[in-house]
């Protein structure tokens, strides 16, 4: 009999079917996983059980099966408490029941205010000719002081980055200001894009707020969802913020190992768990990946495994998934002796990628072109069988 250990759940993130990426494309990449949501459907809104069923079918049909959720969105009501949130909360609910009915349980979502991910720059070139997505602060003090001008903007940078965002200011044309705010600005692919105005109105509201108030409301939510998961079995999983530090004067609230183990102990149940993504935690300069994972590994429920390269301003660029400042062998290493004591397989996704080789002369979403992710995945796959020897 057969008594190794099972593998990590290898699984793709898929937009659905206006995806560049085919499902074809992600069998061929050796997933058997895919990660996708219902980005058709406003934030907010209830998921309806045939959408969700529609996808599934989709999926499966491909020789696929859909394995997490990524993300059900927590609309900014929620984040915020504000006097319409209890709406959101009972949509939000009915949402998971649904997904729970059509057999899918491990949701990750966020609670970063207003934004996603945030980068400055989509297409860094590197030194093979493939494209990187990049964060640089002096452009970020570009965007905040000359685009977004966010009052009192000026106390967040030093003199010098400040000095720095001036000079690059005056040589930039129209067009490279207006891809910087776009860039800033993007949203999930197929979702709306955030508006600037949108976005002052946000930054004055969560200026009330606080971390200590979004702090609160995060464990607000999730009481409020408990017991719904807890009937329909659902697994949580809270996406670290990205970059894991406070911007454009929005608070945070994932970014390293103390709010990490303060969100698990907020509300101290097996539900809430943790999607550890080591390229968002890996950006910040002070946080140990390994030590972090060892925290809250029993409630790590997902797994989004990527690289950055960082510099001494705190800049950085995502590196090739085996490159760049996380040590993932290390990293790998925590990650296999945890799934080696579970009873089913935790998933992970390569989270990320360079856009490379033919991928280049194609139109693909920001980070999610296929090459990269498949030369991501086959690395990761190589490296989680030479550390556990579990072929």
């Amino acid at each position: 009999m057969d008594t190794k250990p099972h593998k990590l759940l290898q699984t793709w993130r898929w937009y659905g079917p206006s995806d560049p990426v085919s499902l074809q494309d992600v069998k061929q990449a050796g997933a058997t996983g895919i990660v996708t949501a219902l980005h058709h459907v406003p934030h907010g809104e209830v998921w309806p059980v045939a959408d969700i069923l529609e996808r599934k079918a989709i999926i499966e049909a491909s020789g696929l099966h859909w394995a997490v959720v990524e993300s059900v969105p927590v609309h900014e009501a929620i984040k915020t408490k504000r006097a319409d949130a209890g709406t959101y909360i009972e949509n939000y609910k009915t949402s998971l029941r649904n997904l729970a009915q059509c057999g899918i349980k491990t949701v990750c979502y966020n609670f970063m205010p207003v934004l996603d991910w945030t980068r400055t720059q989509l297409d860094l070139e590197m030194t093979d000719g493939s494209k990187a997505l990049y964060f640089n602060w002096i452009d970020l003090a570009i965007f905040d002081l000359y685009i977004l001008q966010r009052t009192g903007a000026e106390v967040d940078y030093s003199a010098a980055i400040q000095q720095a965002a001036k000079d690059k200011f005056a040589t930039l044309t129209e067009d490279e200001l207006k891809e910087l705010r776009v860039n800033v600005l993007m949203g999930i692919p197929n979702e709306k894009e955030i508006e600037l105005e949108v976005l002052r109105t946000s930054i004055d509201e969560y200026k009330e707020i606080g971390k200590d108030g979004l702090r609160k409301n995060l464990s607000w939510f999730l009481s409020s969802i408990a017991d719904v998961c807890e009937e329909e079995g659902i697994k949580m999983t809270i996406h670290p913020d990205d970059p894991p530090y406070a911007i454009l004067g929005l608070p945070r609230v994932a970014s390293n190992k103390e709010d990490l183990l303060y969100i698990l102990e907020s509300v101290n149940k097996p539900f809430n768990g943790i999607c550890f993504c080591t390229g968002s935690l890996g950006a910040g300069p002070s946080n140990d990946l390994v030590d972090i994972f060892e925290s809250v590994k029993e409630r790590v429920n997902f797994l989004h495994l990527r690289n950055v390269t960082k510099d001494e301003m705190g800049n950085f660029y995502e590196a090739d998934h085996l490159g760049g400042d996380v040590n993932m062998y290390e990293v790998m290493k925590v990650i296999a002796a945890e799934n080696a004591k579970r009873d089913q397989p935790i998933p992970f996704r390569p989270d990320h990628g360079h856009q490379m080789l033919d991928d280049l002369n194609k139109t693909t979403n920001p980070g999610y072109s296929a090459i990269g992710r498949l030369r991501g995945l086959a690395e990761l796959r190589g490296l989680e069988l030479g550390v556990t020897g579990n072929y």
